[in-house]
Order: structure tokens, then sequence, then C-alpha cells
């Protein structure tokens, strides 16, 4: 596997023009060594716990909790009739208490609590834990607070940068290209949000999945300690492995697709054209490369008034807005 590139901290514009640009991931190292929570954690991960005890807001928060057996993979059950866990509803400071009480488990259950929103669970940490890097992004920072285990291989569709504000993570990511090698499970019954990869990347069955060979010649890695940031672009496949009794992680989602972007364009697409004999799907792809894949799309109307582009126009607010009544029309018909 490949490892991760890594730059020293930068700017918000160098970003924008350096990073985002280049659809690529990254690591920063000690972008948030500033944090208070991360000096705390250095010395004593428990002491990081006491951060967020201090900003605790008192609200319920969903846990997630897998039995020991599990060994804190968080996944379907095998017969892919559920999920190998259940969720419970704790506030922050319990989970933290608990994660003391079983910090020294040699066999503890696994549990976590994820992309929990700190402007309505710890108030006033955002504060005293800046990320300068986000500021003007539209981020909404979210915790990850719990013991050692895996987040199953899946894709945001949104944009992430991740810290590791104590504990220690390792990423595990796969271009969008990996996807066909992946085993994608079900669209639509999913953990958490996101479709995962069906495919344990610390024990992969190369038996059961043997194309995921491939997949992993494509992989990237990094090692996280407290500090460290990733980028992770959009649609970009991550699994994430906590492994200390105790981890805290911040993420920050941020250039969200709206009502689920192309990926509900994928899953209409199933519906609309997937099924449909050879002749008429080889049509759409003419379809798609002209108005949406092509180099040229974006002036495949460019023959056409400005007043007459209609849906096929420019991108812009009343365009959009355009596709969307029309988006709707059609699929309100009779």
């Amino acid at each position: 596997m490949t490892p991760i590139k890594e730059i020293e901290p930068c700017t918000a514009p160098e970003f924008e023009r350096e990073v985002r640009a280049s659809f690529q991931p990254v690591v920063i190292r000690n972008l948030a060594g500033h944090w208070p929570i991360v000096a705390a954690g250095k010395d004593d991960p428990a002491a990081a716990l006491d951060q967020i005890e201090r900003f605790d807001s008192g609200q319920d928060t969903d846990i997630m909790v897998a039995p020991q057996s599990e060994r804190g993979r968080f996944f379907y059950r095998e017969d892919m009739a559920g999920f190998n866990f259940r969720r419970e509803r704790l506030t922050l400071s319990g989970l933290a208490q608990h994660l003391r009480e079983i910090a020294d488990h040699p066999e503890p259950i696994g549990i976590y609590a994820g992309a929990t929103s700190t402007a309505t669970h710890l108030p006033g940490f955002d504060a005293a834990n800046p990320l300068p890097l986000v500021e003007g992004m539209g981020a909404t920072p979210r915790v990850w607070l719990g013991n050692a285990s895996q987040v199953a291989t899946h894709f945001d569709l949104s944009d992430n940068i991740a810290v590791v504000a104590a504990g220690k993570r390792r990423f595990t990511l796969f271009p969008p290209e990996a996807t066909k090698n992946l085993y994608v499970g079900p669209l639509n019954i999913t953990l958490a949000g996101q479709p995962v990869s069906m495919v344990d990347p610390l024990d992969p069955d190369l038996g059961r999945y043997p194309r995921y060979a491939a997949a992993r010649e494509l992989a990237r890695t990094a090692e996280l300690e407290p500090g460290d940031a990733i980028y992770i672009p959009t649609l970009w496949w991550h699994h994430v492995e906590a492994s200390e009794p105790i981890n805290v992680l911040v993420n920050y989602w941020h250039n969200d697709a709206r009502h689920g972007g192309g990926f509900l364009a994928l899953v209409h697409a199933m519906l609309a054209i997937r099924d449909q004999p050879p002749g008429q799907r080889e049509a759409w792809r003419a379809w798609f490369d002209h108005f949406v894949f092509g180099e040229d799309a974006a002036h495949a109307a460019d023959h056409l008034p400005p007043h007459a582009k209609g849906v096929n126009g420019p991108s812009s607010p009343e365009r959009d807005e355009q596709i969307r009544r029309f988006v709707v029309q059609v699929l309100s018909s009779p």
C-alpha cells in the first residue's frame, strides 16, 4: 500500500489552490497541535475526556454498541438480515465515563458515538479548539468518541477534513476507480448513511472477494497521531481503524452534495437505464457523454440563444432551480 502524501500546514487559499483542486487525499501533520484537547490527550488519553465533559451540554446522542465477539468491527450480521451492533442513547459524558471504566479490559465491547455535532452537544468546544483552515468552508464540526473500533470502508458525499484529537487512527483510502473491486453492499440499507464495502481490509477473504486484490493495489494508508489531520475528497473510499482504548476525532464535512447529488442520480439511472436492452443503454451512454461527462458537455447548448437554453444551459442558481422543477414535474406526473 502507498503512503498518503503529507504536506505542511497551509493557509485556506493555498489549500483551495493546491490541495482541493488536485482531488487527491493528503495528511497534514500537527495541524491541530495547538488544541487543548490534543495537549491533554498526548500525556494521557483519558485526560482528553475531561475536555469532552467540560463542554457537554447534557443532550443524549446516538451510541453504537457491538459485543466483544465483533472485536470493534461495526458491520452487518453474517446473514445480512440486520447489523452486528445495537443503538442506544447516552450523553457524551456518560460515554466518556464508560470508556474510562473499560479502558483496561482485555476484551471490551466496541462502543462509540459518531458524527455528533459539537454545536449542540459540546457548545464552546469549537472556540476552545479552533481550526482556522476550515473557516469559510461552511463546515459543521462533529465529534467521534469511542474505543478501539473499525468504521467500515465507505465514501462520503462531502469533502472531509478529519483531525485526531486523542488516540491513534489508521486510514486506508481507495480512489473512486477502485469501486468495482470493493464489492459494494446495499445502497439503501446501510450501517450509518453511506454504502460500505463488504470486504474487511484487516482480514480480507480473497476466496469470497477475489477482485479486492486489485483494489488493494490502489490503496493508500496513513497512521495519524493526536493533532494530525487528513483531507479526504468526496467519493474516495476510506476505512478507519481506531486502535486505542480511548479515541477522539473531530471531522469537518463541507461542500455537501444537495439532495444526494450524483448518488441519487446514479440510483435513478439504475431504475431508468441499467435494465434496458443493450442498444438502448448504449444510446443513453451517448447522451450522458454529450451532456454530462464529455469534455465539451458544459457547452452542449452553445448553439442556442441564452433565453432558450433552459435546463441544459450553463450552471447558475436560476438554471439549477429550473432543473429541480423539471425533475419534480416529471416524477410527479401520472
